[in-house]
């Protein structure tokens, strides 16, 4: 039973390429940075270009779309597929 509860733990659990949560995380952060950098030199990027900045993980692709959010970006919808200042 106890085995089946470590197995839950999200703080040691491998996403893609075996990361943790937290490297998850902080790959996310570097990337709104990245981001941020190039929303201001060119007004908006898609969310395709966020995928390959990605690198296509998922997990870190959701969490970069939330960071840039939270940072007040535009991150559009399924209809306008793309992140600009609002």
């Amino acid at each position: 039973m106890e085995n089946q509860a470590s197995n839950c733990d999200a703080r040691i659990r491998a996403y893609k390429n075996g990361k943790t949560m937290e490297q998850c995380r902080q790959e996310a952060r570097k990337t709104t940075e990245l981001l941020s950098e190039e929303i201001s030199k060119s007004v908006e990027v898609s969310w395709k270009r966020v995928l390959e900045v990605t690198d296509y993980d998922e997990l870190v692709y959701k969490l970069t779309l939330k960071y840039l959010r939270q940072r007040g970006y535009d991150i559009g919808n399924n209809t306008i597929p793309r992140v600009k200042n609002t």
